[in-house]
């Protein structure tokens, strides 16, 4: 099937709306823009001859296609947002036909100062001949997880336009805030309706995933004593050097440059402060839930022991848990969720590539709520920043794989 020219042209459009998603602002969604998407969405599937419950307090799209009731109902979930980590405003994409192998220049008529080369990334290798879609080298490209939803929008239009197929309920939903880690704080699990579901969210073609990061996040706050620095002795106690103290005791080995495949980190995402004041922000992973414990309880301890040492500051952890290990809830009752999606890559001619998710997506806490929902790849690299880009034959053969799975329900 040649899904190539509507699968990009769905990208593009979708990738031209801002929907950066914020920590700061405590809003649900964390961002209004997010809201110009959703009604995109909201609009071709109707378009589409197809209900759209809408909720436009929350910003969550929910869709069907009916089918069978004997047969499964299988759900398809992809975001709406963009990280934060990267600006996701005014993207431009250049597109790379029939890829040569060597540097790619960031920048609209090659002007641009960063990049792109095999040296750094060399998965560029697997796309010789292929044809990329990068960013310009000043935004992200919002593959993450564009890609996914342009790969769910086109399977839903063939599925439409080839009502022969034979199928349960088709259910989709497209959600905010993945990227802060709120995309299911309102997802109606009830209404969407799925049996069991995946997420359009991974990265390399053939990728899935069913075993995830546990995650917490910790925000450590240490008040000093300030003093004026030539009658400092005995007295000050400097808020910063007390927090470079916390850190210094985090292994080193157990950091996100030092750690791979099932190892888990601390990683400090920011720090500000002065004298008087100093705040510190991590985030901890780990696949282990034991040693996930322990991590957190180590940070807690470190923090402890600082304070007995600095009796006149004042030092506080506190560690919020962010969302859990899908694995064993997978592994114990639900493989069928990922023998089902290995035998529709193989059909599609989609060389299968099981890997634990470095990370977190919708799919995780959807698992641990009850409905059983392994990652699957939307043929994206490099997401979060500005060297991101996909493939656009792997989007139109992993929009193929959304059609065999739906299909896959009458090969058992």
């Amino acid at each position: 099937m040649d899904f190539r020219s509507e699968v990009v042209e769905r990208f593009l459009r979708y990738v031209a709306v801002e929907t950066t998603s914020s920590e700061e602002t405590g809003t649900h969604p964390s961002t209004e823009n997010q809201f110009e998407l959703a009604s995109l969405l909201a609009d071709e599937l109707k378009a589409m001859g197809l209900q759209v419950d809408y909720d436009e307090e929350h910003c969550y799209i929910y869709s069907k296609i009916k089918g069978r009731g004997d047969l499964p109902a299988i759900g398809f979930i992809s975001h709406m947002d963009t990280s934060p980590d990267a600006s996701g405003r005014n993207i431009r994409p250049q597109i790379i036909e029939n890829y040569d192998g060597k540097d790619i220049i960031l920048g609209m008529n090659g002007s641009g100062s960063k990049v792109l080369s095999p040296e750094s990334f060399p998965e560029l290798l697997n796309y010789v001949g292929k044809t990329l879609i990068t960013t310009d080298g000043t935004t992200l490209l919002g593959a993450d997880d564009k890609a996914g939803i342009a790969e769910i929008m086109t399977m839903v239009s063939y599925i439409v336009s080839h009502p022969r197929i034979d199928h349960g309920n088709i259910c989709i939903a497209f959600t905010p805030d993945e990227e802060i880690g709120e995309g299911t704080m309102f997802f109606d699990l009830e209404g969407f309706g799925a049996d069991y579901a995946y997420t359009v969210d991974g990265g390399i073609i053939g990728e899935i995933s069913y075993e995830n990061f546990n995650a917490a996040s910790a925000v450590i706050t240490v008040n000093g004593r300030n003093v004026h620095p030539g009658d400092a002795y005995g007295k000050m106690i400097n808020s910063m050097r007390v927090a470079m103290e916390i850190d210094a005791l985090i292994p080193g080995t157990e950091r996100p440059e030092t750690t791979k495949d099932h190892e888990g980190f601390y990683h400090l995402t920011d720090i500000s402060g002065d004298v008087e004041k100093t705040v510190m922000k991590y985030i901890i992973r780990d696949h282990d839930k034991a040693l996930f414990e322990e991590k957190k309880d180590r940070l807690k301890s470190i923090c402890t022991d600082i304070n007995v040492k600095y009796p006149g500051a004042e030092i506080t952890a506190e560690i919020k848990d962010t969302y859990y290990n899908m694995r064993e809830v997978i592994v114990h009752d639900n493989m069928y969720t990922v023998n089902r999606c290995i035998a529709a890559m193989e059909r599609a001619g989609i060389n299968p590539i099981i890997l634990p998710i470095r990370g977190g997506t919708d799919g995780a806490t959807l698992t641990n709520n009850g409905l059983p929902c392994p990652n699957i790849c939307s043929g994206g690299h490099n997401y979060h920043g500005i060297y991101e880009y996909v493939c656009v034959e792997s989007m139109e053969k992993i929009t193929d794989l959304l059609v065999e799975i739906v299909k896959g329900v009458c090969y058992e």
